[in-house]
């Protein structure tokens, strides 16, 4: 009997919410890092004597973790499996942020910044894939949409800590910092509640262990809900079988003949996004002083413009079964397009912030069709390969947003700044209608073995690893 077929018959109970809060709570922390950092530079800038190509830099020292984080923690996901990657990435990010909270200088304050963005980068890539191999397929883009929610918690949290910890002393930027090490007690629960995917366990010939995994689920699913559990489709696709591969291999594979239409859709949808995402959230604190605003109210209104964050991401992931995640993404890509515009237009201070609102939250919604849409798209022996090129991708958006806008900020000014976010995200709402594919209400099995996601001959199954 089919493996994923068993999980995909299950209601949607007390087990998938347990995994939900877990991964929930490591995208929370993941969002904190990223957006930490907007109000962390106006005060490492003065303690540093940072210039402002040299405050770029800052601005993009996460990203440029993410980068390599996402890309190692994709290829080693399918490699070692989802949970170990989990666990150590978590690790990883908050030691490198204690660090950071005691440099005392500004080399090692930047590349503590980059370890920690890698930590938090290889997190932001493997939690999506993982939990949507548990999810069944006519929840699942509600399920990982929401997820990526709680990224907007974590930006709440990091401004709250913005308005209240940074300024309240001159070593506020540090304890700060400090604040987002705690999550490494996460790792003492992870350990023991989260399990391993059986889609992953099956893909690598764990069979045993994968059975051990579901029949599991299953039995807490029963407990939880008190009822039998429904009948499981016969006619449902079967696990992929086995395949070996290596590192060049898997791009091979996701630039070959059968992938390469979905693989490049995807990562330039995943560059547009981040690259205004990083560009807007990264910089807003230090243009809004720049407009005459002191900085404790600037970041009190960066506060307003995160809390939009929630409703963006959840409403997104409401429509992300009702719509289809491709028409989720476009719809907000394009909502996202229309307040970039706008912004570029105010010039009141309020006006300014009004629109940063509108544009937090369509830029935040379209997230979580992006990651509800990623790990759909690409085989299981590659699921986390596949989001994990995808994510690293786009961070190179994220990593030249900050250094374009703040290089080019003095000769464009702020009208020419998001007037080219503008472009750019046009660009990703023509991308998306013309070349995503429709994901809701089918299998994983069902959407990467048929059409241009099939698995063919291209694939030697039986081969060496590259």
């Amino acid at each position: 009997m089919s493996l994923t077929a068993r999980l995909d018959r299950l209601p949607i109970s007390k087990p998938h919410y347990a995994l939900l809060l877990i991964g929930g709570l490591g995208y929370t922390f993941d969002g904190m890092d990223g957006a930490i950092v907007a109000f962390l530079m106006p005060s490492v800038r003065d303690v540093f004597g940072l210039e402002a190509a040299q405050l770029g830099l800052v601005g993009s020292a996460a990203p440029f973790g993410f980068l390599f984080g996402a890309l190692l923690a994709g290829y080693l996901g399918d490699k070692i499996g989802r949970k170990k990657v989990m666990m150590w990435s978590l690790v990883l990010y908050a030691v490198a942020s204690l660090v950071a909270a005691l440099s005392w200088n500004f080399e090692v304050f930047l590349f503590m910044r980059i370890i920690a963005g890698m930590g938090a980068g290889a997190e932001s890539a493997i939690i999506a894939p993982f939990l949507s191999e548990f999810v069944p397929k006519h929840r699942r883009g509600w399920f990982v949409g929401t997820l990526a929610g709680f990224f907007s918690f974590g930006f709440v949290a990091a401004a709250l800590i913005g308005r209240f910890v940074v300024p309240a002393s001159d070593d506020g930027w540090r304890w700060a910092q400090v604040l987002t090490f705690l999550p490494i007690v996460m790792l003492l629960w992870w350990r023991r509640s989260l399990p391993e995917s059986p889609r992953y366990l099956a893909s690598v010939g764990r069979h045993a262990e994968a059975e051990a995994v579901v029949a599991s689920f299953e039995d807490r699913v029963r407990a939880s809900t008190g009822n039998d559990l429904p009948a499981v489709d016969p006619n449902a696709p079967e696990e992929e079988a086995p395949v070996k591969f290596g590192f060049i291999k898997a791009v091979k594979f996701l630039w070959g003949r059968t992938m390469w239409r979905i693989t490049a859709t995807t990562w330039l949808i995943w560059f547009v996004i981040t690259f205004s995402y990083y560009g807007f959230f990264t910089w807003i604190p230090t243009l809004l002083v720049d407009r005459g605003i002191d900085v404790t109210t600037s970041f009190t209104y960066s506060l307003y413009i995160y809390l939009a964050q929630i409703p963006g991401y959840f409403s997104a992931a409401y429509l992300n079964e009702k719509l289809d995640r491709k028409f989720t993404i476009a719809l907000y890509l394009i909502g996202s397009a229309g307040a970039a515009l706008w912004m570029s237009q105010a010039n009141d201070p309020i006006m300014v912030t009004i629109a940063g609102i509108v544009l937090s939250f369509f830029l935040n919604g379209t997230y979580a069709g992006v990651y509800a849409y990623t790990p759909e798209v690409f085989p299981t022996w590659l699921r986390a390969t596949g989001v994990g090129m995808s994510s690293s991708f786009g961070r190179i958006g994220s990593i030249t947003a900050p250094i374009i806008i703040g290089t080019f900020a003095a000769q464009w000014g702020f009208v020419g700044v998001f007037g080219m976010t503008t472009t750019v995200l046009v660009i990703g709402v023509a991308c998306t209608l013309l070349f995503a594919v429709r994901t809701a209400g089918r299998s994983l099995e069902d959407i990467t073995n048929s059409g241009k996601g099939a698995i063919t001959t291209t694939i030697d199954k039986e081969g060496s690893n590259a």
